[in-house]
């Protein structure tokens, strides 16, 4: 019977130890003098349009891990496809005039303002090709490194203007810990300062040290900026988490 009452009581111990913990933790979460943290991607950027045109398919969705150089989403390009063939016929047909007129100069059927004349059509035309190839390399929307896709912001088969952004993208790797701290403590940090970071989401506490100090105080909150960089690997961390920052001593 008394082994029977033992058993029955541990649930009812391992309960109230959460609640304590719930508790506890709720209370250091709802402290308004708490420094706030919130969880950053190392590098983080939004996709945008380099060119007016109309979408095809996207290659990819929300939250999926993408490679760099990997192509994201492509445009419609015929019509730039067909202006860069203008732009190379026209080049080789400067290039074959400016040769014909060096070959008249030899033979002094033409002057010499003539071959110049000749030689800057040559370099028009050559412009008019890198600017027509430059304008195709926007048809293909590539991320610029690994990471995962945190937003989409078009559709598929959706034409959009020049400047519109298309993707929100998430470095992967470890997160940065960014957090606002009274101005008063900025003697008793430096790089390599401890931190411990509590994160609400997970219910953790977790090791990290100062990483970065900005080099400005904001006068109005009479706060500094840190940034942070957690001494393990975390998977269970994403970007946008928060919790609170406690440092081993504080002024």
């Amino acid at each position: 019977m008394l082994r029977s009452r033992k058993l029955c009581l541990l649930p009812m111990l391992l309960f109230v130890s959460h609640s304590a913990f719930a508790v506890e933790a709720g209370a250091v979460f709802a402290d308004p003098s708490a420094i706030r943290v919130l969880l950053a991607a190392e590098t983080e950027t939004t996709l945008s349009s380099q060119m007016t045109g109309t979408l095809g398919e996207l290659q990819t969705s929300l939250g999926q891990r993408v490679k760099k150089g990997a192509v994201l989403a492509q445009f419609d390009c015929r019509e730039g496809q067909a202006r860069a063939k203008a732009a190379n016929a026209e080049l080789a047909m400067a290039k074959q005039n400016l040769q014909a007129k060096r070959h008249l100069r030899n033979l002094e059927a033409v002057g010499d303002l003539e071959v110049a004349m000749a030689a800057t059509e040559v370099e028009k035309a050559d412009a008019a090709r890198s600017m027509a190839q430059t304008q195709s390399s926007y048809c293909k929307v590539v991320a610029p490194f690994a990471g995962r896709i945190a937003k989409v912001h078009a559709r598929s088969y959706q034409t959009v203007s020049a400047g519109s952004p298309l993707f929100d993208l998430l470095s992967d790797g470890a997160l940065k810990v960014r957090m606002n701290v009274p101005s008063r403590m900025l003697s008793s940090l430096q790089p390599g300062t401890p931190v411990q970071v509590s994160i609400a989401e997970t219910g953790k506490t977790y090791a990290a040290k100062v990483s970065a100090i900005n080099s400005r105080v904001d006068a109005v909150a009479q706060t500094i900026e840190l940034e942070a960089t957690l001494d393990a690997a975390h998977p269970e961390l994403v970007a946008g988490m928060s919790g609170v920052a406690q440092f081993a001593e504080n002024p």
